[in-house]
């Protein structure tokens, strides 16, 4: 801001008469503007300053009687006139022509101390502002950058090199301001002396997002995103600029305005986080709650009115879902949002509710060593165990800030509507509106935590059986992932703790504690796709025509996968409404007692635990191993269960006893070869069903088996192997309905 730095000589910048006139105002200020010349005007001073002195010159000085009566009547009446000045001088027994001369010489004195005082004023503003344009100076030469600490790279622009840019563009206005201000009182502009700063032209485009949010910034996609930044369907509402899909990366759709749409990125995801605290306030009118106080409802014309001017109108067909959820959380609040901002992090803590995640880009890594103002493009498949509800695919926007100290939030803003991907399984369209969460520290390690799902999706594609489950908000609802992150949170607790990590702490040590968890964790992600078929592995649906539509098969060959035998591995899984409380399905199917009265491969006999780990304070959150009583076979069963406000799972594996003498001998336990089967039992989505253990309410159950194929063709499968897991399935579902009593 060089064409500012002549604002310092504001108080200088008079031209040649002001300059004597202030001379000669000093002259005058340093009498009290009490002296004047005996019976001389103005001029005839100023001519008499060009001719030789033959006489000194004779100053009259008033008396003090006769300045406070100038000094009064000038407070009244500052210009006199001709009557006003001869009633003075007689009264005070002066010349007409000395009463006109001490007014002219009193104005003249006030307005120069006036504009000393204005021009005070500007410097001191002035030099603030020249100081920090210096500070800015320098970093703008000198750019550092945040990941690596060395020169950045020309061109880049780091999310806080942006905020210093748009500090600038405040100046400016600030600079405008003082040269109006300089304007009124000096009578003349000051455009000349300071002419305004501007911006680098390769960015410039990157102002564009200032004018809503003041903030926006760059990035450099490595990467093109697999579906299209759709406009016009998503969350940023139609725009004739990218209205058409494509299967191009963003970028490619704008040319060479990358840096606009940058900024258009940054401009979403500031106006989302400003969306989700709204959403997130605890007294918020956005939420209507339920007779029972603890459900709430979205309203919906609150929501049209208060939080969605950038949101497009919503597809025909779709519903929207929404729903908040809080809990304490055993984790301060920057363990969580490095756990939400690690994709790989993020996917192991949430294994049961993300199939499978990507990180396509990361526009920003944060600012000042933190996750503050971390923004990346992200691509993930959202599950509900069972397949009668396909997973939602969603490319999105996650960014996090830091609004005080100890709390954060993290929110997240779909880009596209998902596409079918090239296999034929079946999608959920959907759009997810911003939703995340708002963490807050809390006192003993603890943290608060209030998340806000919501979004819009296509429902002809959801049997109908689960309908009331997803529409509810149950199945991919805010619920869900407090409940989730919930037991993660203790379950971490709990291993970590030197008191309460086996109950047979004297057998196994802790790395073979960590192998075994290992394991069980793969186990549970090798089920979770054998249900859901996500594109986390590679399944593909059988056309078997005299199946129901509440029932899935499923094959996939098994030679990609070095820790596997060859071969073909089929998956059979349905979903059923049991009219049974979800805590007493649950601890009927994990208990091994009662392993023989649905288990068809246990020969009808019960079960008994030899290892137990536990992961939570539930007596069923376990990893545990199993052999069968009164037998001297070579199979053990692998078992973990868990439960949880949001559903229940229990899921096994037969594994040899050679290969879990290796995995419990602090061994590698990834050569193990699984074959998972289970349940997942779930809500209903009704609210008028209970879900108490006495045997009330009711639930969905869903059941899942895998089965290696037994034949020398690897290639394809046979009829009899879909017969077998089929029949297998089946009978499955019959032994548990008459366990539990149910027709």
């Amino acid at each position: 801001m060089e064409g500012h730095s002549q604002m310092g000589l504001m108080g200088e910048s008079f031209d040649t008469s002001n300059l004597l006139g202030r001379m000669r105002d000093d002259e005058y200020e340093s009498r009290s503007g009490s002296d004047n010349f005996d019976g001389g005007s103005g001029d005839d001073q100023e001519a008499g300053d060009d001719q030789p002195q033959k006489k000194k010159k004779k100053y009259h000085r008033h008396t003090p009687q006769q300045i406070q009566e100038l000094e009064g009547f000038f407070k009244e009446c500052p210009h006199p006139d001709e009557k006003q000045r001869t009633d003075l001088s007689k009264r005070l027994g002066l010349e007409n022509k000395q009463v006109k001369f001490w007014f002219q010489n009193r104005r003249t004195q006030m307005k120069t101390q006036m504009e000393r005082h204005e021009n005070m004023i500007l410097k001191q503003e002035n030099d603030k502002l020249r100081a920090e344009n210096s500070v800015m100076k320098d970093a703008l030469a000198n750019p550092i950058c945040n990941s690596c600490g060395g020169p950045a790279i020309p061109g880049q622009i780091s999310l806080e090199e942006h905020q210093t840019r748009i500090e600038n563009a405040r100046l400016k206005d600030e600079l405008n301001r003082i040269c109006a201000l300089a304007n009124k009182f000096l009578g003349r502009p000051l455009s000349s002396m300071a002419s305004p700063l501007a911006l680098p032209a390769p960015n410039a485009c990157l102002e564009l997002a200032i004018g809503r949010n003041g903030l926006a910034g760059p990035s450099n996609f490595g990467m093109p995103l697999p579906m299209g930044l759709d406009v016009g369907d998503g969350v940023l509402g139609s725009s004739p600029i990218m209205s058409s899909r494509s299967s191009r990366s963003p970028m490619g759709m704008m040319g060479n305005d990358s840096q606009m749409e940058r900024s258009m990125l940054l401009d979403l995801a500031l106006s989302a986080m400003d969306e989700l605290v709204k959403m997130a306030q605890p007294d918020s009118p956005l939420w209507i709650k339920y007779s029972d106080s603890r459900n709430e409802l979205l309203n919906h014309e609150e929501y049209a009115r208060m939080c969605s001017p950038y949101i497009g109108p919503k597809p025909a067909g779709y519903v929207t879902e929404a729903s908040r959820a809080t809990g304490m959380v055993l984790a301060n609040s920057l363990a969580l949002v490095e756990t939400l901002m690690d994709v790989d992090r993020w996917s192991e803590m949430f294994g049961s509710i993300v199939a499978s995640a990507a990180t396509l880009d990361v526009i920003s890594s944060g600012t000042g060593g933190t996750r503050n103002g971390a923004l990346q493009v992200m691509l993930a498949e959202i599950q509900l165990l069972s397949p009668l509800v396909p997973p939602r695919q969603l490319s999105f926007l996650r960014f996090c800030k830091q609004h005080a100290e100890g709390v954060w939030a993290v929110v997240d803003v779909s880009l596209d509507i998902a596409r079918n991907a090239a296999n034929c399984h079946p999608i959920v369209s959907c759009r997810r509106l911003p939703s995340g969460c708002v963490i807050q520290d809390m006192p003993n390690g603890f943290s608060k935590i209030t998340w806000v799902e919501h979004s819009q999706y296509d429902e002809s594609v959801i049997h109908q059986l689960c309908r009331p489950l997803v529409s509810s908000g149950i199945g991919f609802g805010a619920q869900r992932w407090i409940a989730t992150l919930l037991r993660q949170c203790e379950c971490l607790a709990i291993l970590m703790s030197s008191a309460g990590t086996s109950d047979d702490s004297t057998v196994m040590s802790q790395a073979g504690r960590r192998s075994l968890l290992k394991l069980a964790q793969r186990m549970m992600e090798y089920f979770c796709s054998g249900i859901c078929a996500s594109s986390a592995r590679k399944w593909d649906i059988l056309p078997i025509g005299n199946l129901g539509d509440d029932m899935r098969i499923m094959a996939r060959k098994n030679g990609d996968d070095p820790n596997e035998a060859p071969g073909i591995v089929l998956s059979a899984s349905t979903s059923v409404w049991m009219p049974v409380s979800r805590q007493k399905v649950f601890d009927f199917l994990r208990n091994g007692q009662f392993r023989g009265e649905w288990d068809m491969l246990s020969n009808g006999g019960s079960m008994q635990e030899m290892v137990h780990i536990a992961k939570g304070q539930e007596d069923g959150n376990c990893v545990s191993i199993l052999t069968a009583n009164g037998t001297e076979s070579n199979v053990q069963y692998l078992q973990e269960s868990w439960t949880d406000a949001s559903g229940s799972m229990v899921v096994y594996s037969p594994i040899n006893m050679q290969s879990l003498n290796v995995v419990l001998s602090c061994g590698d336990s990834s050569f193990v070869a699984l074959r998972p089967s289970g349940f997942a039992i779930l809500p209903d989505g009704h609210p008028v069903n209970g879900d108490s253990s006495e045997g009330g309410g009711s639930c969905l159950l869903t059941v899942g088996l895998q089965m290696l194929q037994n034949s020398n063709q690897t290639s394809k499968f046979t009829v009899e192997s879909v017969e077998t897991v089929h029949h297998l399935l089946s009978c499955t579902i019959q032994k548990i309905k008459d366990a539990l009593g149910v027709a």
